[in-house]
């Protein structure tokens, strides 16, 4: 029998520890981010997890991926010349292969499936 305690994936999401991550240094447009996350749970081949990045700026080649951002401040541009302002309770779905470029100016942290 599974408790409810087993099914607990976080008691907090916006403190929840995260794995430190790297940023390729040839995708850094400016100042000194650092990315985090950590995988909480599967569904079959999808991930649910945290990530956070700190302020900077940034390029990413994305992946299938619906996230919420939990707290930040951030504006992602993509190559089509459109922008999306990231703040908390904003809900985003990125397409594998978008191209984009996030500039950070309060450290953003979401919850994502991917």
């Amino acid at each position: 029998m599974t408790r409810a305690q087993d099914r607990l994936l976080s008691g907090d999401v916006g403190t929840h520890p995260l794995d430190a991550g790297e940023l390729d240094p040839a995708d850094v447009v400016a100042g000194t981010p650092s990315v985090a996350s950590r995988t909480l749970s599967t569904l079959g081949d999808t991930e649910v997890g945290l990530w956070e990045i700190t302020t900077g700026t940034v390029r990413d080649t994305e992946v299938d991926e619906v996230f919420v951002v939990l707290s930040g401040d951030a504006t992602v541009r993509f190559d089509d010349g459109s922008t999306l302002v990231l703040g908390p309770g904003v809900a985003v779905r990125l397409h594998a292969g978008d191209r984009t470029v996030w500039e950070v100016r309060e450290t953003l942290r979401k919850v994502y499936v991917a």
